[in-house]
């Protein structure tokens, strides 16, 4: 960018008339306009100039001098021209300098942070290895590619479609004897439909299943049927009810033939984190001894009594009422193969089967505190208040599961 600007005119006027531009023979520092006028003194284009210019009396000398000033004047500009050049060239090398000083301080910083960061794992790994918490291995040493804590339906389909697509899975559960749970029992077609997309229709096979059509519901003496509407689709597509633990069962072994899937018992105690990130877990195997796993993903599907929920997340579980539950036996429900819901007061009641002689039913109690089953508050409940509400095909049956006093619970 130029410095300075100069603008030069050749002036070709008599000496008089040249005489007429100055009142004095020498010009101001300062920028003067000068206005050029031909013998009709017609107005023509202005020229400034910044320079010190002298007239004199001899017109030859006068030329002369304005020679010399132009001369002044280029010798001027190629001086700013070169003033120019140096500081952009200066500018541009400053530049590139700074930046490559950036860079190289970027990538200490960056080799700095990486060795920081191996430091620190390595000195996790060490106290890894102590004898009090159980021999592992180096980061992700398991081997595995994934760690599952919980081998409930979620954690065995999970490690099973796993397994199938090549990953090295780890799976932990508290307890893998069979599961005697009051819920889970009864899977909807298009639960079936996904268990036939992921390769484990197999699981709800000898296990005394039974197909489920659709729903009955009773109301104040009367009932109706609604079914499901399967018509589009295979006939062997239906509901599946069942025991949870039968089903839990088999799904697990299903998952357990895969090689790269492994069964282990243990109670994760507590999941390991460094720089907020999941590294793997310390569990506590079933003769006691402490270990710790590790490995890229970590699943936490340990169900709704979950030890480890609060540690990654902050859940206000709200209990509205709870399910009390009891197994009829050798009765049969008024329609086959349906689950049965009597809108009942104060809460309604459900009846389905879960075997070819067992029918489970779940009793809603509404609110948080149910009726002690220790003092016999639950089982005078179930015969003043349900009971009567119980279609007269089930009376009987219910009465009886109620005197057998296998009653459990759990919150919904």
């Amino acid at each position: 960018m130029p410095l300075l600007s100069l603008t030069l005119t050749t002036i070709s006027l008599p000496y008089k008339e040249a005489l007429l531009l100055v009142p004095s023979p020498t010009l101001s520092l300062k920028s003067t306009t000068y206005q050029s006028f031909s013998s009709k003194t017609k107005l023509k284009k202005p020229f400034k100039t910044t320079s010190i210019c002298r007239f004199c009396k001899n017109q030859e000398s006068s030329i002369s001098l304005l020679v010399n000033s132009a001369a002044e004047f280029r010798r001027l500009k190629e001086m700013m021209m070169v003033f120019d050049n140096y500081i952009v060239g200066t500018f541009l090398v400053s530049l590139f300098g700074f930046a490559f000083l950036f860079i190289l301080r970027r990538n200490n910083n960056r080799k700095k942070k990486i060795e920081k960061g191996s430091r620190e794992f390595k000195i996790q790994n060490d106290a890894v290895n102590c004898p009090d918490i159980g021999e592992c291995s180096p980061e992700y040493g398991s081997g595995d590619d994934v760690i599952i804590v919980g081998a409930g339906v979620a954690g065995a389909a999970l490690a099973h479609t796993l397994g199938k697509d090549g990953r090295s899975v780890q799976v932990i559960e508290r307890d893998l004897t069979e599961p005697d749970r009051i819920v889970g029992e009864l899977l909807q077609p298009g639960g079936y439909v996904k268990l036939v997309e992921l390769g484990l229709e197999d699981c709800v096979e000898e296990i005394d299943a039974q197909r489920v059509l659709g729903y009955a519901l009773f109301k104040d003496g009367r009932n109706t049927r609604l079914s499901y509407p399967l018509e589009k689709f295979h006939a062997d597509v239906a509901g599946r009810s069942f025991h949870n633990g039968r089903f839990i069962q088999r799904m697990r072994e299903k998952a357990a033939t895969l090689p790269n899937v492994r069964l282990e018992q243990g109670t994760v105690t507590s999941l390991l984190e460094e720089n907020g990130t999941i590294r793997g877990v310390q569990y506590k195997t079933k003769d006691g001894q402490e270990l710790r796993a590790y490995a890229p993903l970590t699943i936490v599907c340990d169900g709704c009594f979950s030890n480890l929920r609060r540690s990654l997340c902050n859940p206000k579980v709200d209990v509205l009422s709870c399910f009390v539950g009891l197994v009829l036996e050798n009765c049969k429900l008024p329609f086959s193969n349906h689950g049965h819901v009597i809108l009942a007061d104060p809460s309604p009641i459900l009846f389905y089967p879960i075997s070819s002689t067992e029918v489970r039913c779940l009793v809603d109690v509404p609110g948080q505190k149910v009726p002690s089953i220790g003092n016999g508050e639950m089982t005078n409940y179930l015969k003043t208040v349900v009971a009567p509400q119980v279609p007269p095909e089930l009376h009987d049956a219910f009465i009886a599961a109620v005197d057998k006093g296998n009653i459990r619970t759990m919150p919904k």
